[in-house]
């Protein structure tokens, strides 16, 4: 793990400026919620972790996620997941689609057919293409590595239903919120969308989650 970006204080300021319910929002979060946001520098781990948590609860991931990283003995690494057979994947907790997927991932790591240090050179929008090419690796999944393992800034996951949900809460808006009002606040917050979508995810759950 490293220390928060280091855009975050800058990113505190500007939208404290901005947004009254943002600038509330951060007063009330601080440390140590406000580090967590950290990288593992390790995408193999994290997109695993994302494609286990898909379409389930935070709790129902964290608990499937547990046994998984359990039957790996701690070491969630390509070679390790080729070893496992498809029951033992299933015995986690996982489904056939998320189990093609992470298998068909560990696979394209050890080929090199997946070249995660491509990213870095990447705009936003070509990384999540690129990412999203992957077997169950969708924009969502892609938007939370860019979030969670590089740390991009300026991420608005608008597929997300804790954000929509979050933004329904703190702006009194219905849910779903408007799409238009939705873009609104893409506009307000850049180039902090990043920043913003965490601590609207802190308001609908105190404990940070980590891919």
């Amino acid at each position: 793990m490293t220390e928060s970006p280091g855009y975050w204080k800058e990113a505190k300021k500007y939208l404290s400026k901005k947004d009254k319910i943002m600038a509330k929002l951060i007063t009330k979060y601080k440390s140590p919620s406000e580090t967590i946001l950290t990288t593992r520098k390790d995408i193999f781990f994290s997109l695993c972790k994302s494609i286990v948590g898909q379409q389930i609860s935070v709790a129902a991931a964290n608990s499937v996620f547990s046994k998984f990283k359990k039957k790996c003995k701690n070491k969630i690494k390509p070679q390790v997941i080729k070893k496992l057979t498809f029951f033992q994947l299933k015995s986690c907790g996982l489904s056939r689609q998320k189990i093609l997927g992470i298998k068909s991932l560990s696979e394209e790591m050890i080929n090199k057919s997946f070249k995660p240090e491509l990213i870095k050179k990447m705009s936003d929008e070509e990384a999540i293409v690129y990412l999203s090419q992957l077997r169950q690796i969708g924009r969502w999944s892609a938007e939370m590595i860019l979030i969670f393992t590089y740390n991009r800034p300026n991420i608005w996951p608008v597929q997300d239903i804790g954000l929509l949900r979050a933004i329904s809460k703190n702006y009194k808006k219905e849910y779903l919120p408007p799409e238009n009002y939705i873009k609104r606040l893409r506009k307000r917050f850049s180039p902090y969308c990043s920043v913003a979508t965490w601590y609207l995810w802190r308001s609908i759950d105190p404990e940070p989650i980590q891919y």
